[in-house]
């Protein structure tokens, strides 16, 4: 599925249109379709944790969300191998309105509760 960037990627302004595809039932793949070097792993991070924010409004605007909008919230991870070492970044969500096909990465600033680098070993435990 092709969703048009309304809101710039950090660092990959130029991004704006990707494909999404899933990898499996925990990762997607967020390819660019204009530049074949640039794609992300991104994760559900509901199935690691606890996760609450709200969708700041001016980008409910851009993404033409409402309360019956069907959105995907996804976070992008840096692979590491071995894969348990691999870190998700929870500050920097990406949202999709799959009703539309628009997308944008928020910045959370006032979830002191997230960060930008954990490690995905932290929300497996045996």
């Amino acid at each position: 599925m092709k969703f048009d960037i309304s809101i710039p990627l950090l660092g990959f302004e130029e991004t704006t249109q990707v494909e999404l595809e899933k990898i499996d039932d925990i990762f997607m793949k967020m390819q660019s379709t204009t530049n074949e070097h640039i794609s992300f792993t991104l994760i559900n991070p509901f199935i690691l944790r606890d996760y609450d924010f709200e969708v700041p409004q001016s980008t409910q605007d851009i993404l033409e969300i409402d309360e019956k909008s069907n959105i995907l919230i996804l976070n992008i991870v840096l692979i590491q191998n071995p894969i348990e070492d691999s870190i998700v970044n929870f500050i920097g969500p990406v949202v999709f309105n799959t009703d539309n096909n628009k997308a944008a990465q928020i910045i959370l600033s006032d979830y002191s509760s997230y960060t930008v680098a954990e490690k995905i070993s932290t929300f497996f435990k045996e």
